[in-house]
């Protein structure tokens, strides 16, 4: 009995901790501040040139999040030691916006002056960006497309 009062009281002071370090909108504000606005130009971009480019960030984002939880694990390249999702059957030649994404880090990495933003953050603000950027090109191409 008094092993699973330890137990309850560890696992329950790990989740306290967890929920006291929410994730916020502004959390690289302190840390890069200006990040979140790079992201926002290169996925606007990106949108604007091709449209269902939107789509392709949204998926890499959910396949992200899916598989194993937010850690970017979608974007490693395979090595002859590994094999990655990058290039599993399903998404070879089907998976799209890595170039994007690499784009984005390049861009942020400058910005802050060192890799400070992770990619599984890069993936979720660009997806949410990208649903952002294609509702207004679609609102503005139905009046003037």
């Amino acid at each position: 009995m008094a092993n699973r009062v330890l137990v309850f009281i560890v696992v329950l002071g790990c989740w306290t901790s967890a929920v006291s370090a929410a994730l916020t909108a502004d959390f690289y504000d302190g840390t890069c501040p200006g990040a979140i606005e790079e992201i926002n130009k290169v996925v606007v971009k990106a949108v604007e040139h091709e449209p269902r480019m939107a789509a392709s960030l949204v998926r890499l984002h959910f396949h992200d999040y899916f598989v194993m939880g937010c850690d970017a694990s979608n974007l490693l390249d395979e090595t002859p030691l590994m094999k990655t999702e990058k290039t599993t059957p399903p998404n070879n030649n089907f998976a799209r916006g890595f170039e994007i994404i690499d784009e984005i880090k390049a861009v942020v990495d400058k910005k802050c002056g060192r890799p400070i933003v992770s990619c599984a953050d890069i993936l979720a603000v660009a997806a949410r960006d990208a649903i952002v950027a294609v509702l207004s090109y679609s609102s503005t191409c139905i009046n003037s497309c």
